[in-house]
This record gives C-alpha cells, sequence and structure tokens, in this order.
C-alpha cells in the first residue's frame, strides 16, 4: 500500500508528499485521520484510510485550505466506525476537485499523518 502511494504521486504532477504542511487544525470537526496513502489525478483527491467495516465518504470530511498559493487537504473523521469487521487495507474515499471547490490541476498536499495498514 506504501508504494501504491509513492508510485500514485509520482504520477501526479500536482501532489506534494515531500513536506508536511503546517496548518493548524484546532477548531476543525471531528477527529484528524491518519491516512495509509493519498493520491491525486488532474481533478480527483484519493484517500485510504482504516476501516472496522463500515467506514463510508459520509464518515470524514476533507477540509481545504490555501497555504503560499496551494490547497491543502486535511482529512477529518466526524464518525465514528463501530462494526468489528476490520479491513487491514482499509478503505478508498474520493472527491473530486470540484467537491473540493479546487481548480483541475490545482497544487495539493495532505495535512494528515501516514500511517501503515494494521495487519
Amino acid at each position: 500500500m506504501a508504494l501504491a502511494a509513492v508510485t500514485a504521486a509520482s504520477l501526479s504532477g500536482c501532489a506534494s508528499l515531500t513536506a508536511q504542511p503546517t496548518v493548524s487544525t484546532a477548531g476543525m470537526p471531528g477527529e484528524l485521520e491518519a491516512i495509509h496513502a493519498a493520491a491525486f489525478t488532474r481533478d480527483q483527491a484519493v484517500f485510504w484510510v482504516s476501516s472496522n467495516g463500515c467506514t463510508s465518504k459520509s464518515d470524514l470530511i476533507p477540509i481545504v485550505s490555501i497555504q503560499g498559493g496551494n490547497a491543502v487537504i486535511t482529512l477529518r473523521r466526524i464518525d465514528e466506525d463501530k462494526c468489528h469487521q476490520k479491513l487491514a487495507e482499509g478503505v478508498q474515499v474520493k472527491w473530486s476537485f470540484e467537491e473540493l471547490g479546487l481548480q483541475p490541476g490545482s497544487p495539493v498536499s495532505v495535512n494528515n499523518p501516514y500511517q501503515l495498514p494494521q495487519t
């Protein structure tokens, strides 16, 4: 999965995974979500997150801020996954740039910690 994140990031000209942005998460809704991987295409943001079997897109909220002219996405969990069927690889959730209020091809980085999938 980590290799997939590196590969996906290298294929996208608009992703920045090298330096962690310093966007304050104080006052944001929900809890900061550790992610397994993130990838960006010209018009889509894709994340892989942990799941106990019931995580869906509606359980998470992407918060977009602009820092130095670039978009920074902070993924927050607003609903706890209370199921008991842990998915080792987690689940994939994605948002279009239109949903995020971004123009296609916008430079994007992630403000979430990375966590390898639990096996």
